[in-house]
């Protein structure tokens, strides 16, 4: 994540585009905003759907509640994230135990979160020094029944000095008990958080920069990449198909754009693609034959040539990616014949001109939208220019169709959902009363939903 924020920073930078105050005084209202409505892909410790639920109930508004939420939303403690929502909005009264306490525990709504507050709850309750506090709170976190004893009785006698009954410095020392074992350390969970607002705000207020960031980091993650390309496509950010003249090896930013890399295309390689960038700087490609002239064949092989074409990356060379994918044995022998002419320092018999030597690319006609799709989807990873079902929902289906990013708002409003998609992958699992089930996925042009 912090390679992600460096990576934004850099775009930004490029554009000589400073970071306001917000940034680093953490107040930034549309970053809580962004959260809380739950718009949290990408973002740090964030973005799971249970947790993107819970901070569309909890509406941080702080650090302090950013801090609590990731300290809250685990296993035990998730429990009390209904009691600190209630008291945050006024549904019912905190209960701080004993006037005491409140100073400690009011930043928490009255449930005690972090081990930072037990430790503090025996110090002001029961006048504990902070290593006894942190002895106590190794102990809780241990669970040793004779240590425990010995403890609760230091408690109660330190909370008789304080005037505390008994019965209630038992009560408490209980509730310090629970939560204790499973307690979060505070100082962990503000760092977590100080890199979850700032991807927060990078979202928010520089999205362009922050998904080409992100999509930089999962470069050779599919499922992830495409992710965030249908989050870009939300957000009505441009992705700039790769093309071979224009991309990078890597994810750039462009004139408001992300510039889809030539290194995510399967099959190509990295080192390839610095190559071909390397290649490229001297002048642009101005044909498929040129491409093949100048590049390295042992970089640049078969496979390599086959998911370029399929990908689009020669549209603008090659606009009929049948006739580029066509062309891939031409151009491997060009690649091979030029490669061996530089290696004997060899001039062509036709001085510079080389068109009149160059062997004829084979015509072949365009393919069919859907066979488009097909390959581009085997060399990308996913659907990148359409979708197979774009023709479909146009023809009137989209009127009652809900689509993979309108699931969460449309179950709200009713309870069965007509969806239309393709069948992506499936899982197939042995049912408890015989036979079997699935898990398939499906994609539709907004993205992937998951049915049983």
């Amino acid at each position: 994540t912090l390679t992600v924020i460096h990576r934004a920073l850099k775009f930004l930078n490029e554009t000589e585009t400073s970071m306001p105050k917000a940034w680093r005084a953490y107040d930034d209202e549309s970053t809580y905003q962004l959260m809380s409505v739950g718009d949290t892909l990408g973002v740090f410790q964030l973005e799971g759907q249970g947790m993107r639920d819970t901070l569309k109930k909890v509406q941080p508004g702080s650090m302090e509640d950013v801090i609590a939420i990731i300290s809250l939303y685990r296993p035990g403690p998730m429990d009390n994230i209904p009691q600190f929502v209630d008291v945050k909005f006024g549904r019912v009264d905190a209960d701080y135990y004993h006037p005491l306490l409140k100073p400690i525990l009011e930043e928490t709504y009255g449930v005690p979160v972090y081990q930072e507050q037990v430790m503090r709850m025996a110090q002001e309750l029961a006048g504990y020094s902070l290593g006894e506090a942190d002895m106590l709170r190794r102990a809780m976190g241990k669970k040793k029944v004779e240590e425990m004893l010995k403890q609760r009785k230091r408690f109660i006698e330190g909370a008789a000095e304080k005037d505390v009954p008994e019965k209630q410095a038992s009560h408490i020392f209980d509730v310090m008990e629970k939560f204790a074992g499973y307690g979060f350390n505070k100082s962990h969970a503000a760092a977590y958080a100080a890199i979850s607002y700032q991807t927060g705000y990078l979202k928010a207020n520089h999205p362009i920069e922050f998904l080409a960031a992100s999509m930089s980091l999962d470069i050779q993650n599919t499922d992830k990449l495409a992710a965030f390309f249908q989050e870009a496509k939300r957000l009505d950010i441009t992705v700039q198909a790769p093309d071979i003249n224009l991309s990078n090896p890597d994810f750039d930013v462009r004139d408001g754009s992300i510039i889809y890399a030539l290194g995510a295309i399967k099959g190509v390689g990295m080192e390839a693609m610095k190559h071909v960038c390397e290649i490229r700087k001297e002048r642009p490609f101005d044909s498929l034959h040129d491409f093949a002239e100048r590049v390295d064949p042992r970089l640049i092989n078969r496979k390599c040539l086959e998911s370029l074409a399929k990908s689009g990356a020669f549209d603008s060379l090659e606009p009929n990616r049948a006739r580029a994918l066509a062309a891939v044995d031409v151009l491997v022998a060009t690649a091979s014949s030029a490669a061996d002419d530089r290696a004997a320092n060899q001039n062509s018999l036709f001085g510079d001109d080389k068109s009149q030597t160059r062997a004829p690319i084979p015509k072949v006609p365009a393919w069919s939208s859907t066979q488009l799709l097909d390959h581009e989807f085997k060399a990308v990873g996913f659907y990148l220019s359409g979708h197979p079902l774009d023709g479909l929902l146009l023809a009137g289906a989209r009127d009652r169709i809900t689509f993979a990013m309108d699931i969460q708002t449309a179950a709200r409003e009713k309870g069965a959902l007509e969806m239309m998609g393709i069948v992506r992958a499936k899982n197939e699992r042995p049912a408890q009363s015989g036979g079997k089930f699935a898990w398939v996925t499906f994609s539709d042009p907004t993205g992937e939903f998951e049915a049983m």
